[in-house]
């Protein structure tokens, strides 16, 4: 399919007195979190939460900060999430596309809002009646 790089809008909605900061991402299907580099998180003043370890697409595992919250914005959707500090580029993966109803459209190789709820972000909450599984 190629690489996908979208243009997302960060910022920290516990100081929103910092400007936001634009960024290019790449978009990461095979990606849970979302992934920022250190300056950004310097810059958005993100507090480390926790450390969590990280597998590595070699196998390796390490340790990375965990912080948050953040919110991400892609067009006229919104995502408030935890990032991994971590690399030298912003990678948007599936938590953060899921929450914001975003979609990877193949043959374009571009981000873009879901076509079957363009003004809404739409989500799934499917339950079992009681008594039933």
């Amino acid at each position: 399919m190629g690489l996908v790089y979208a243009n997302l809008t960060l910022s920290n909605p516990v100081y929103p007195e910092l400007l936001s900061i634009e960024s290019r991402a790449l978009v990461g299907s095979g990606a849970l979190h979302l992934r920022i580099p250190k300056h950004l998180a310097l810059q958005l003043k993100l507090k480390p939460l926790e450390d969590r370890e990280v597998t590595l697409a070699d196998g390796s595992k390490q340790l990375n900060p965990y912080a948050g919250p953040i919110q991400v914005k892609f067009q006229n959707r919104n995502a408030f999430v935890g990032a991994m500090i971590m690399g030298d580029e912003v990678l948007l993966g599936t938590i953060p596309m899921e929450d914001m109803d975003v979609v990877i459209h193949p043959a374009t190789r571009e981000l873009r809002v879901n076509p079957e709820s363009p003004n809404i972000a739409m989500t799934q909450a499917k339950y079992a009646r009681q008594g039933r599984f």
